[in-house]
Order: structure tokens, then C-alpha cells, then sequence
């Protein structure tokens, strides 16, 4: 098995790099907290000020913003604590904020911890030099970013009303959630998301997002050889015919997301059974059915690997069958480093292009359909190599496509998404050394690979297996002349 840090691709070091993030908004936060230390004064974020503009519109009742008081830790608990015994998948609590989805990559986080150290950079607590300062890190759209926040939070009644720790004096969770809402405009931008979004956020990674089939062979093999690539995964149930986050018989929450903590296979009475763990960011609302906590199954595995397994406290975490986990669930999201997880080889056999771009007049083609104008869209080169590759569990796939639209408002809420692709082509031998492709071209050549579709969702990716030679790869948005960037991403083997 691979060893995989979070901290072993690294950026050309420069701004928006690991190790040089960019500042968010301009704000340095070894400056500021040098500045108030000096000064003995405690830090007041005017970028994201502690009043209603932070909270945002439709998230609260005008009674009930009324009654919010903006609170640091330090006037709420005695011996307030960034951190206290370390990050665990069980610290969190939910508040009155529809953003299970970034709970839920939190608490996948969590098994990393080179990758929380990232997220929540060192030397930061409530003690030595306290001057109410905190900051927190997160990929965007290509870049790393540092982003400082004051610590007053939100409260009612001096109760938090997001997310909160069930230790009441640990307050990472609480913060870290307040600095990725400075990011995306407010805590009403996180109101609804996919997990797929904050683990990209969180990690940079590639992710894979994988519709659940039932008595799918290959699911559980996949799942599998994510983990043990130190993947981070999720996955959200199906929703319900009439409102989401409604509890079914079963335990299982209609439109709701969870994180994936464990994948393995026991003996069941001699036969092997396939499990997977799952945990409901709420802490609490479990699964009930087979192989759940109370679940007499449980007695047909052998004593040592039901104790090293199942865990009865109600906290959320329980064990299912893959079978029981494809009915219930319509898909998983996988976060990777790399793609090596796919058919098992050595991340150090992948490399990664990014680039960025933008469509406008000038290089908006539009899609196919638009015969005269498509070519005008940017164009990528990559050269797939003759190696030899694992035509089994990773069906040898060898090159994926990223393609990750920017976007147009900081409030991510109010951002509009256009409908974007990419189609593939081959290059002739002969056309080795051509720079830009005309129209004539792609009258003439049908793509080999494509997008599924096109879609308006923040990123698009496919996994492809192409013969080795020379491609084109060329992203669009379905309508032509439409402004917006992107980043493109290609992984090739």
C-alpha cells in the first residue's frame, strides 16, 4: 500500500501555494496579530464584520436576528480550548444551518491529520498572545488560501447557533466553519451543497463522484482501495418525495450526507460479508437495519473482531452491507491525491497539468453544435504514453479531466453556473506540430472521449481510457460568447 500525505504534492511555490498561501482579502495574519499583541487590543474583522451582513438573508427570522449576539469564546467558558484532545469525527454538533455536506468533510477530515494541520495552522490558541485572531486555510479554485477571522461568534441566549462542539469549551469546529462562510459571502452561502465541494475545498484532491447501483460488483472494490489510499469519502442518501432531512423507519435521513469512515469485510458464520461505516454529521440518527450497532449479526463474527469493530454508544456512526449501502444511498464521493486508487498503482506513476483560462468573444466557441465557431474555444495538448496499465479493477483508465468553472460572485449562493463541457480529439501524426486547430478539423474528426454532457455544476470530470498518442482536449460552454474562467486539470498515467 502507498504511503499518502496530503502534504506531498506541493505547488510551484509561489502565491497560492501550500506553503504560500495566498491572503484572503489582503488580510496578513502574522501582521495583525503582531499589530494587536503590541497594541493590547482585540481583533475586530472589518471584512467580515460580527453583525446580520455575516449571517446573510433567509437564515434566520428578524425576531431572531434581534436577539443575536456576536460572543467570543472567551466571555462564554471559563478555559475556552482551540482544540482539545485532539480532532475527532465526534466533536461535532450541528446548529440551525442546512450545511451538513461541510460537516460532513469535516468529520473526514478528521482521520488525517497532515491534512487538519494544514486546515488549522499551528501556533494558534486562547492563551500565549491571545488577541481574539484566528486563521484557517482552504483550496480555491487552484489556489491555497489563508483566510483570518475574528473569534466573536454568533449566539442566542448564549447558546452558538451553528455548528458547535459537544465539548462545551473546544472551539475549532465553531471558527473553522465561521472562516469557510467568510469565503463563501456568509453563513447563508452554506445553506446546501454537495460534500464533493468541501473535500475538493479542504484538499485539493481529485474526487471521483460514483452513482450507487445495486449489487454493483465493483463498488465495494473501489471503496475499499480508496481508504486504503488515506482517501476521504461521503456520500448523501436519496431524497425524499416531499421534504429532506426526514428520518425513515430504517434511521437512515432522506437528502442528507454522510461521511464514510470505514470499509471492510468480515466472517459471517464461515461466508464474507462486505461493510460499510458511516457516520450522520448530527451525532445521532443511526441506522437500524442489518449489521447496525443492536444488530444480532453482530454474534455470527468472531469475539477479538466484533470488539475491534462495533462500537453501541449513539453517536451517529454505524455499520451497514455494501447491498443494504447501494439501496440507500445514491452515491459516494471519493477524495484522493491522486488517481491511483482506481486500479491500485503508485501515485508516483500519475502526473498533473493545471492551467487556467477563460472564455469570452474572443474564445467562447460554444459547443459542437456550432460548427464555425467551436474551434475559437481554448485548446489543451496531452500525450498519453505507451504503458503498460491494470486492465482490472481499474479498467485501465489513464488520463482524467478536470474542468472546474471559477466563480462570478463572491457570495457563492448567488453565483451563476454556465453549462460547461469538454470534448476530446486525436491528433494525426502529421499534425504533431500544428499550434491551433481550425474549424476544418472538427467538421472533419469526431471527439473519442467526451464529458457526460454538458452541466452546470461547479466542476465536471471524467476518467478516460485512451491508446497511447497525442489528444486534444477542448472545454466549452454550450452557449457561445459566454464570459466566465475555469481551471482545467489533467491527470495522465
Amino acid at each position: 500500500m502507498p504511503h499518502l500525505s496530503w502534504s506531498d504534492q506541493e505547488e510551484v511555490d509561489g502565491g497560492g501555494s501550500r506553503s504560500n498561501p495566498e491572503r484572503f482579502l489582503g488580510q496578513n495574519y502574522e501582521e495583525l496579530q503582531r499589530d494587536f499583541v503590541k497594541h493590547r487590543a482585540r481583533f475586530i474583522d472589518d471584512k467580515f464584520p460580527p453583525n446580520a451582513s455575516s449571517i446573510g438573508e433567509g437564515l434566520l427570522t428578524s425576531s431572531e436576528l434581534e436577539q443575536v449576539e456576536w460572543i467570543r469564546p472567551t466571555k462564554l467558558v471559563a478555559d475556552p480550548q482551540l482544540v482539545v484532545d485532539g480532532e475527532s469525527r465526534f466533536d461535532l454538533a450541528q446548529g440551525e444551518l442546512g450545511n451538513c455536506w461541510f460537516l460532513a468533510a469535516i468529520c473526514a477530515i478528521t482521520f488525517q491529520q497532515d491534512l487538519v494541520d494544514e486546515i488549522i495552522p499551528g501556533g494558534q490558541s486562547f492563551r500565549e498572545d491571545y488577541v481574539g485572531i484566528f486563521h484557517f486555510r482552504f483550496w480555491r479554485f487552484g489556489r491555497w488560501v489563508d483566510v483570518v477571522i475574528d473569534d466573536k461568534l454568533p449566539t442566542i441566549d448564549g447558546r452558538l447557533i451553528f455548528v458547535h462542539c459537544k465539548t462545551c469549551n473546544e472551539f475549532w469546529p465553531a471558527l473553522l466553519e465561521k472562516a469557510y462562510a467568510k469565503v463563501c459571502g456568509s453563513y447563508a452561502d452554506l445553506n446546501g451543497g454537495l460534500i464533493s465541494e468541501a473535500l475538493c475545498d479542504f484538499t485539493g484532491g481529485v474526487f471521483l463522484s460514483l452513482a450507487l447501483k445495486e449489487n454493483h460488483p465493483e463498488h465495494w472494490n473501489l471503496m475499499y482501495r480508496a481508504k486504503k489510499y488515506k482517501s476521504l469519502m461521503g456520500c448523501g442518501s436519496h431524497h425524499g418525495a416531499t421534504s429532506a432531512n426526514t428520518a425513515l423507519p430504517n434511521g437512515i435521513v432522506e437528502g442528507h450526507a454522510y461521511t464514510v469512515t470505514g470499509v471492510t469485510q468480515v466472517m459471517s458464520d464461515g461466508q464474507p460479508i462486505k461493510l460499510v461505516r458511516l457516520l450522520n454529521p448530527w451525532g445521532h440518527k443511526e441506522w437500524n437495519g442489518d449489521w447496525s450497532d443492536r444488530s444480532p449479526l453482530w454474534g455470527s463474527v468472531h469475539k477479538e473482531e466484533r470488539t475491534r469493530l462495533l462500537d453501541s454508544k449513539d453517536n451517529g456512526e454505524f455499520w451497514m452491507s455494501i447491498k443494504d449501502f447501494c439501496i440507500s444511498f445514491a452515491n459516494v464521493e471519493i477524495c484522493c491525491l491522486s488517481p491511483a486508487f482506481l486500479d491500485g498503482s503508485s501515485p508516483e506513476s500519475w502526473i498533473t497539468a493545471r492551467y487556467e483560462g477563460q472564455w469570452d468573444e474572443k474564445t467562447g466557441g460554444g459547443s459542437m453544435e456550432r460548427t464555425q465557431s467551436f474551434w475559437t474555444n481554448p485548446q489543451y495538448r496531452v500525450k498519453i504514453p505507451a504503458i503498460e496499465t491494470h486492465d482490472g479493477d481499474g479498467q485501465g483508465f489513464n488520463l482524467l479531466v478536470s474542468l472546474m468553472q471559477k466563480p462570478n460572485n463572491r457570495h457563492r449562493r448567488h453565483v451563476h453556473n454556465e453549462h460547461i463541457g469538454f470534448s476530446v480529439f486525436v491528433i494525426p501524426p502529421e499534425l504533431k506540430a500544428q499550434k491551433v486547430f481550425p474549424a476544418q478539423f472538427f467538421s472533419s474528426s469526431a471527439p473519442v472521449a467526451r464529458s457526460k454532457g454538458v452541466s452546470d455544476s461547479r466542476q465536471v470530470e471524467e476518467f478516460l481510457r485512451l491508446k497511447p498518442g497525442y489528444y486534444l482536449i477542448v472545454p466549452f460552454t454550450y452557449k457561445p460568447n459566454t464570459p466566465a474562467s475555469f481551471l482545467i486539470t489533467l491527470y495522465s498515467k
